[in-house]
């Protein structure tokens, strides 16, 4: 269906999840990346081995919803991975060549391609909407959803 290579034991869904959407999104910006297709790492730790200039570049009508941002902060991107495929619900990832359902993955390759990284600003320019920052695994240009400020109390996990 997708006309993309599927490895042995994965599963396409049998229709695309992007042809009937439930609700629509906004980009509010993009990121620029060193990074291509057949030269991105696999994760932000990767992308941070490698180094590179990171930026997110807001777009105007965005760029008051900065206000209290501060370089050395960590946020969370959400972002939305265009070029990945929708339409597999079972994979077999390259780097470790198992089954695995979809949802227990990192992979883009998702019903709705939403990336999320956590990143340290670097440095924050309100003005120009462009925030240095210092990973991302994404493609340039990926467009961006949405920040959000990292907050331990709220985002690391009780221990159980």
């Amino acid at each position: 269906m997708s006309g993309h290579e599927t490895r042995p034991g994965e599963v396409e869904l049998g229709f695309d999840p992007g042809a009937t959407p439930d609700a629509g999104i906004t980009f509010i910006g993009r990121l620029r990346s060193p990074w291509r297709r057949g030269d991105c790492p696999h994760n932000l730790a990767r992308a941070r081995e490698r180094g590179g200039d990171f930026r997110v570049e807001l777009d105007a009508p965005y760029r008051l919803g900065l206000t209290g941002l501060t370089a050395g902060s960590k946020v969370i991107l959400l972002y939305w991975m265009n070029e990945a495929r929708r339409d597999l619900i079972v994979q077999t990832p390259a780097h470790s060549g198992v089954l695995r359902g979809t949802f227990s993955l990192r992979s883009p390759v998702r019903p709705n391609p939403v990336s999320l990284g956590v990143v340290t600003m670097l440095a924050v320019d309100a003005e120009t909407g462009v925030l240095q920052v210092d990973a991302l695994d994404c493609f340039d240009g990926t467009p961006l959803v949405d920040i959000k400020p990292w907050i331990d109390a709220v985002d690391i996990p009780p221990a159980t």
